[in-house]
């Protein structure tokens, strides 16, 4: 009998059937007085955390940009996940985000997508508490009721709360697409290292193959 499923990942997207999802490009984890950032001195920011913000303004971010403007083109769905609490006081928060000292309040500035990507009137966005999106909103029951069954995925940080995403989403049935060059994280290691190791969850697909790709030219 003939199997009634895909036999592989590298399945080009079905623009009907397909969304994209930004993962925690917000202020509090992109700008210099986000919350993530704006107790540190200047000299790590221009040391340790050099290589992140460079990748964020001279790579991940206009690649993001451009993702947004083509899947929107396309009539393609696109939504986002920050980093927020779903009270003030963060009591709602995951034990790893308690621990951590991650504390986005409801309705904050650090909660907010970047200006430069800025969500439309109507797109959805999922506050999350957790790594993955999909532990912390109700992004699967979501998706479901879009009918999208392939996700495509960029953002922020590409060895946590990325890899947890790809890796949830592929356990719960969808065929996941990771642009690598619109993702960021602390070092390119780290980066290079996370995309082997989620290799087998997900296609790998650049920015500009990836427009091609919807856009069909």
């Amino acid at each position: 009998m003939a199997a009634d499923f895909p036999q592989t990942r590298e399945i080009p997207l079905d623009p009907k059937a397909s969304a994209l999802l930004f993962i925690d490009v917000q202020n509090f984890s992109v700008r210099r007085d986000g919350g993530e950032f704006k107790d540190l001195p200047d000299a790590e920011i221009s040391g340790q955390y050099a290589y992140y913000f460079d990748r964020l303004r001279s790579l991940a971010i206009p690649n993001m940009q451009r993702l947004q403007k083509a899947f929107r083109e396309a009539g393609i769905e696109v939504l986002y996940t920050t980093i927020e609490n779903l009270t003030k006081d963060g009591r709602d928060r995951s034990l790893d985000y308690k621990i951590t000292g991650f504390n986005v309040p409801k309705g904050s500035w650090d909660g907010k997508v970047i200006d430069e990507l800025a969500p439309g009137d109507d797109e959805i966005v999922l506050p999350k508490s957790s790594s993955s999106v999909f532990v912390s909103t109700h992004i699967d029951y979501l998706l479901r009721n879009l009918g999208v069954r392939q996700v495509v995925m960029a953002g922020l940080l590409t060895d946590q709360c990325v890899e947890s995403a790809v890796r949830d989403a592929c356990d719960l049935g969808y065929l996941v697409t990771l642009v690598p060059d619109a993702c960021g994280t602390y070092s390119q290691e780290r980066h290079d290292n996370s995309l082997r190791t989620i290799k087998g969850y997900c296609r790998q697909v650049s920015t500009d193959e990836l427009i091609r790709e919807i856009s069909g030219k």
